[in-house]
């Protein structure tokens, strides 16, 4: 069993238009919501053996930022495929993860990330600027991951979970 956690970009800033897509960074809001969710993953106990990111620069900072608020122990590892990645592109780095992983994360965009749940599970899901997808793989190797053999067991929104913050629940 490997556990896979699919974690989009925290929200980014569209202030600078000199700024090419891939150098865009984090605005306010995206850098309170990365943390956020570093810190449920940590409080829920789900934590990643290894975190692979798009080396864009909003998804750069959502890893670290996810990261550190959660003190994660896993290395965060830079993966230019996941950029601008297709499901099949998303499929193929996860392939290739190191099976020494009982789990991993990657860190990456829309609308690969949807796809990608889709493809993994079968399930059409909305995933938001920092949400997350946790999905349970019955494979021993991650290079057996395959089309529908995932099990989506929870998207956690922030925008979901503030609210139940804010109601004490």
């Amino acid at each position: 069993m490997k556990t896979l956690f699919v974690l989009r970009h925290a929200k980014s800033s569209w202030d600078d238009s000199s700024l090419a897509d891939y150098d865009r960074p984090l605005n306010d809001r995206g850098k309170t919501a990365a943390p956020f969710m570093g810190r449920i993953m940590a409080e829920r106990d789900l934590v990643p053996a290894v975190i692979y990111s798009s080396p864009a620069v909003r998804a750069r900072e959502t890893a670290f930022l996810a990261k550190k608020a959660g003190k994660l122990d896993a290395e965060i590892r830079f993966e230019e495929r996941i950029y601008e990645a297709s499901p099949q592109t998303l499929k193929q780095v996860v392939a290739g993860i190191d099976d020494e992983f009982r789990s991993a994360m990657i860190v990456g965009h829309n609308p690969g990330m949807e796809g990608f749940i889709r493809l993994l599970t079968g399930k059409l899901e909305s995933m938001p600027t920092a949400a997350l997808a946790i999905i349970d793989l019955d494979i021993a190797r991650w290079e057996d991951v395959g089309s529908e053999q995932g099990m989506l067991r929870q998207i956690i929104r922030p925008k979901d979970e503030s609210k139940k913050t804010a109601r004490g629940g």
